[in-house]
Parts: C-alpha cells; structure tokens; sequence
C-alpha cells in the first residue's frame, strides 16, 4: 500500500493532501493517505470518518491473527522438523507452507505498531524489510497452496506417473524454486519502500520512479495474476479432477475427503476473492475510470476491509492442510504425549505407541484406493 492508510492512522484531517492514490499493492506497511485529489476537476476528497474506524479496529484485529497463526503455523514446524521429521514431499511442501504463513505473520506487530502510533518508527532498513516480508510471506503462501494441490492430483490422478516424481529430493527443489519466484515476484516492494517525512511525520510508503500509475496498476496486475487468478484455476482443474476420481472409491473416508476438497477450494476464494475485486476496482481508480468522490471513499474503506480479511486465511492454512488431517494429528498427540499426560485433542487418540494404529492397519490392509483418500486428508 502507499501513504493513504499514513492519514487515516494518524487521524487527522486531509483536505488538503496531494496524493497518488493508493499503490497498487495491499500492504498495510504503508498505509492510504486519506484524501483523493481530482487535478482535472480541482476536487478533494476526505476520508476522515474512515480515519478513526482504521486506528482502533485494525489493532485489535492484527494482534488476534499474528497470535493464532503464529501459534498454529510454530506448531507445524515444530512437530514437522523436531518430532515426525521430513520424509515425503507432503511433508516439505507444508513444513513450507507454513513458513511462508509465518513470514506473512511476522509483519502483523510492525503493522499493529504503525496503526496505534500513527508513523513509521523503524527506519528505513526496516521499512524495506519489512514491506518485502510481506509480499514474500504472500506470494510463496499462495505457490505453495497451489503446489500441494498439484501434489494431491499427481498422487491421485496420475499415481503412476507420481511414483517418479514425488519424492523428498524433488520437493525441495520445487520449493527452492517457488521461493525464488516469490522473492522476484516481491522485489519492487524492497526497491520502491522507503521512510520519507511527512508534515513532521515519518512515513514507509512506495516511491515509484515514474509519475504516473504505471508501476501502480501494474502491482495490482501482479497480485491479482501470481497470487489469485493463476493460484485459482490450478486449483479449481486439480480438485476437479481429484473428484472425479474420488467418485470411483467406495472406501469411508470418501466423503470426508470430497468435503475437505470444497474447503480448500472455498476457503482460497472466498479469502482472497475481495482484495482482488478491490484491486481491480483501485486499477480503475488509478486509470481515472472511477473518478467520483464517494465512490473513492468507500473504495478505500473495501480495500481496507478486504485486505485485513484476506489475513485471516494464514491463520487457517494449518488447520486445513495440517490438523484436518488424521495422521498429522496422531503426530500431534503423540508430540504432546511427550511432555502431557491429559490433552483433550488426543482423547479420540489414547494410545499412541502405534499398536492401535498397527492393530487397524493388520486388520485392514490399505487398499489404492484408501491411499488415495489418504493422500488427499
């Protein structure tokens, strides 16, 4: 985001404020500046109810998400490398996945900070830092969702071609190389991001080279298609698929896995289908397309909106991809079994030396196809 969200922290009056209205991006690093000026038509336009709105409520919100997903993503890490160790392609691609969460989370404090104070208090170092944590967390969070669907396809619907390619030493290369992508994906935010003063306030907002929207309409172009559009339609055509070949299966556990496909699915765009109806409408914006006052206002009160929703979805990644499933909660447990003797997540799971798991499994052999719905839970 660029200074329009600077105003409405600092809560003041911005009738007279020149301004570019908002940068493309959703980062909240840097925040709206609080009025619109229309040059051709000699018009401002304040947003000084929206001001007050944004400084109590965002605070609050921020601190809530970066303790729950700091709490749930630590803890896939921690039970993925201390206790069950990385062995599979599954396990490489979440131990990422949360990672990724956790850098996006890592930037909540910071954010909580700036909303409260009303500036920028942590250098320009950190501004940079910080705002390309940010879309890094973002970008590699979005790949990495998307690579477990493509894994989850491969295991299911091409299991033979699978058996080639999923292993541990080749999800380590594709993670590699999505981390590459998203730190390329975020390097404008670390070359434009800097700490500037404004009217006695210190500000970390994008300085783009230009003086027009280019760069502007060109990151929101950038969000929309690496982080949405392109992440969407791969999910929908694997999920899809994997339906399709969930319908052949007559194993129990069938319709526990088609509902968690409509979950994953449903949760991606229900999250990260407004920030980008706003991007686009803030693209409009930008183009002069959209040029009315209150439209403008309550645009930047939608994005605002929809960006600090789009955050919720970090804190879910470990209960969707994670603690959904059955074996990662036997892990759980059996990691907590360590150090407890009572959790009540484990009371459906009371003993966790594996005879009751190997017991089940020596009564019922595995078949392909509850391999399949294994994969997929």
């Amino acid at each position: 985001m660029d200074e329009n969200l600077t105003y409405l922290l600092a809560g003041e009056s911005l009738e007279n404020l020149e301004v570019d209205y908002p940068s493309p991006t959703f980062n909240s690093s840097a925040p709206y500046d609080g009025s619109f000026l229309y040059p051709d038509m000699d018009i401002s336009c304040g947003l000084e109810n929206i001001s007050s709105f944004v400084s109590t409520f965002f605070p609050v919100l921020y601190s809530i998400l970066f303790v729950t997903g700091l709490m749930g993503n630590a803890l896939v890490v921690w039970v993925l490398i201390v206790f069950k160790k990385i062995n599979t392609m599954t396990d490489v691609y979440l131990l990422n996945l949360a990672i990724s969460d956790l850098l996006f989370v890592f930037s909540l404090p910071f954010l909580v900070q700036y909303s409260i104070v009303g500036q920028w208090t942590f250098g320009n170092a950190m501004c940079k830092i910080i705002s390309s944590a940010y879309f890094i967390g973002f970008y590699s969070s979005a790949f990495f969702i998307t690579i477990m669907s493509i894994d989850r396809y491969l295991a299911i619907v091409r299991s033979v071609y699978a058996l080639q390619v999923r292993t541990t030493a080749h999800g380590i290369l594709t993670s590699l190389v999505l981390w590459a992508v998203a730190v390329l994906a975020s390097a404008p935010a670390f070359l434009f991001f800097q700490e500037e003063d404004d009217n006695n306030r210190t500000i970390c907002i994008p300085h783009y080279p230009d003086s027009n929207n280019g760069w502007k309409i060109f990151s929101n172009f950038e969000v929309s298609v690496l982080g949405w559009l392109i992440p969407l339609g791969i999910l929908i055509f694997c999920y899809y698929s994997i339906l399709k070949n969930l319908q052949k299966c007559q194993t129990q556990n069938k319709y526990k896995a088609t509902k968690l496909v409509f979950i994953v699915v449903t949760v991606f765009f229900l999250f990260w289908t407004p920030i980008n109806i706003v991007l686009f409408l803030d693209s409009l914006k930008n183009m002069y397309i959209i040029d009315d006052c209150h439209a403008s206002q309550r645009l930047a009160l939608a994005v605002e909106l929809a960006e600090a929703f789009s955050f919720i979805h970090c804190c879910l990644n470990p209960v969707i991809y994670a603690f959904v499933g059955e074996k990662f909660k036997k892990y759980v447990c059996e990691a907590f079994g360590k150090y407890a003797r009572f959790l009540l997540i484990c009371k459906d799971y009371r003993t966790f030396s594996g005879h009751s798991f190997d017991k089940r499994s020596s009564l019922h052999p595995a078949s392909s196809q509850s391999s399949f719905i294994d994969t997929v839970l």
